[in-house]
């Protein structure tokens, strides 16, 4: 998966067109000293190539750092919706069912995704709709290959 702060400059976001990388490295560089800069950025990315998962993901993420939690589970939303849209899966994660082998690229992308909107619920103090979310984690992915197993656990902790 996507790692967003490495120590390193430059993030390996996958195959994407150059134009759409040089926007999410610039904006990865831009949050670490104005937040809104790098917002607007990751928005520019999303706004030329809407399919491009890693763009949503940066989007979730700094905005779940930075506490704007409503934005966050905005752009995860429409990364899940997109995901599912590109894995071939409904767009309503209730009607998804698990797969053998294990979903790579978009499929892997939406658990993950479904995982961040349950940690998102959690800091929203939505323990009902982390849970639900959660559920589903447990049957789409028993071994907890996209980390929810640490969402449950704070989960639990919050409970």
């Amino acid at each position: 998966m996507i790692e967003l702060f490495p120590n390193t400059d430059v993030i390996n976001f996958g195959d994407l067109p150059p134009g759409i990388n040089a926007l999410l490295q610039q904006g990865v560089i831009a949050y670490r000293k104005d937040r809104e800069r790098a917002d607007q950025l990751f928005r520019q990315a999303l706004a030329a190539a809407p399919h491009e998962l890693p763009t949503y993901f940066c989007l979730y993420k700094i905005h779940t750092y930075q506490g704007n939690l409503d934005e966050a589970q905005r752009a995860a939303e429409g990364g899940l919706k997109e995901a599912a849209r590109q894995a071939g899966w409904n767009t309503d994660w209730r009607q998804w069912v698990p797969e053998d082998p294990f979903p790579d690229g978009a499929g892997r992308f939406a658990l993950y995704t479904l995982k961040a909107l349950a940690f998102i619920h959690l800091r929203q103090n939505l323990p009902t709709d982390a849970a639900e979310k959660l559920d589903a984690l447990k049957v789409l992915d028993p071994s907890g290959a996209v980390g929810w197993p640490v969402v449950a656990a704070l989960a639990e902790g919050v409970a």
